[in-house]
């Protein structure tokens, strides 16, 4: 396995690939990280991992600074699974001067849901990808599931912006709990890391009353958040959607076979979560 930190590197190490695998990441491993190199290597070409805190998507009172940076370890990690190549570029490397030109995602799709809670965060996200994608010029891309709505943006991106890159969506990977794996659970303390898998509860029962119509959308969601509230939880929303747009259903395509989603954000302590499930 390879690290690269620059550009040129990359290109040149690429050069004549057309199978290559690209899984983005901001480091800080775990193993919902490694199923998607795992994912990656089903293709038959080599598999670029890239480790880039994106500044970008990064509010002004969220944790930027903090964020680990955990590359020596990241990288024993990514070996492990059979990585052939880590671009772990410098900020002034992929940013070597001021990013005026961005990408931004329809209001429809990108202000919503953590759009609302986080603005201009898909901003951040489809800029980062878009020039990651253009530094690995990868034939597939690997994303998580769990992060629902930014899979559906960077698919949207992909597609009207007509780039020879297959789009892939691993599912969650989850601990033995139930709780979905995220680099931000090891923010969490001892005895909030027991409380977690409640986000993943609350979901459940929320998507096990979706179909029944004895209820009201607004009736069930408002129950699932305040299952959690009453657990000392914060919720930003706990919801059921539509998977094609991630718009609230009506009455019949709840009822009916519409293919749907909940999707929860909640902050336990100082630590956002987020999680999903389809049905």
């Amino acid at each position: 396995m390879r690290i690269i930190h620059t550009i040129a590197e990359l290109r040149s190490a690429l050069a004549g690939q057309t199978r290559t695998a690209f899984v983005p990441t901001m480091g800080n491993l775990h193993e919902g990280h490694l199923s998607l190199v795992r994912e990656a290597k089903k293709h038959g070409g080599p598999v670029v991992a890239s480790i880039f805190v994106n500044r970008l998507q990064f509010l002004p009172h969220e944790d930027f600074d903090q964020y680990p940076r955990t590359l020596e370890r990241d990288a024993e990690l990514l070996r492990s699974v059979g990585c052939n190549f880590i671009f772990a570029p410098s900020e002034a490397e992929l940013y070597p001067e001021a990013q005026a030109y961005k990408v931004a995602p329809p209001p429809a799709l990108a202000d919503l849901l953590e759009g609302e809670f986080r603005p201009g965060f898909f901003t951040g996200v489809c800029t980062v990808v878009m020039k990651l994608f253009q530094c690995v010029q990868p034939a597939v891309a690997v994303f998580g599931q769990k992060d629902y709505q930014q899979l559906k943006v960077i698919t949207g991106m992909v597609r009207q912006f007509a780039m020879p890159i297959q789009v892939i969506g691993a599912p969650t990977v989850r601990a033995e709990d139930g709780l979905a794996l995220s680099s931000r659970n090891g923010y969490l303390g001892a005895q909030e890391r027991v409380e977690a898998v409640a986000l993943s509860h609350a979901l459940q029962h929320l998507a096990s009353a979706a179909r029944k119509p004895d209820q009201t959308l607004a009736q069930m969601e408002a129950a699932a958040a305040d299952e959690l509230r009453q657990r000392g939880w914060a919720p930003d929303y706990l919801t059921l959607r539509r998977r094609s747009d991630l718009m609230a259903p009506t009455d019949a395509q709840r009822c009916g076979a519409e293919p749907l989603v909940v999707l929860g954000a909640a902050r336990l302590g100082s630590t956002r979560l987020i999680d999903n499930l389809e049905l």
